[in-house]
């Protein structure tokens, strides 16, 4: 368990290499993230909820997981996790809109339920980190 303790280290120092250990670790925590996600909706979905609602449940449990592994892993919040919290969850409502918006669009044009998630997914992911970079975490 050491060595993911070292992967999961809050990366350090300036520049490019900073950037890309930063993105990286979004990416890799983002599976935990997209795990909670997926797992909530697919027991959503097998309930009988519709795509979209059960997207967005799903997308409230990978948001929790989404903020305590930037937060304490990913970022070097300058304001507390109450300030941080707040920006987050600003963020986090106005992605909950991009996500069903986009999903909605996707499967409205013909697009299967999950190639349309994980496309959804996909594209918010550069959106999402560079808003956490420069205003949730700042």
């Amino acid at each position: 368990m050491q060595w993911l303790r070292v992967a999961l280290q809050r990366p350090g120092g300036e520049g490019i290499g900073h950037w890309l250990h930063s993105f990286s670790l979004h990416i890799v925590t983002g599976f935990a993230a997209v795990a909670a996600h997926y797992a909530l909706m697919y027991l959503l979905i097998r309930m009988g909820l519709a795509a979209v609602p059960a997207s967005a449940g799903g997308f409230a449990a990978g948001a929790l997981t989404r903020f305590v592994t930037s937060y304490g892993h990913i970022f070097t919040p300058t304001r507390g996790v109450h300030a941080a919290g707040l920006r987050f969850a600003v963020t986090i409502a106005a992605q909950l809109v991009a996500n069903a918006a986009l999903l909605a669009a996707l499967t409205e044009s013909g697009v299967a339920v999950w190639p349309a998630q994980v496309a959804t997914t996909i594209a918010l992911t550069f959106v999402n980190y560079l808003v956490y970079r420069w205003w949730v975490f700042r």
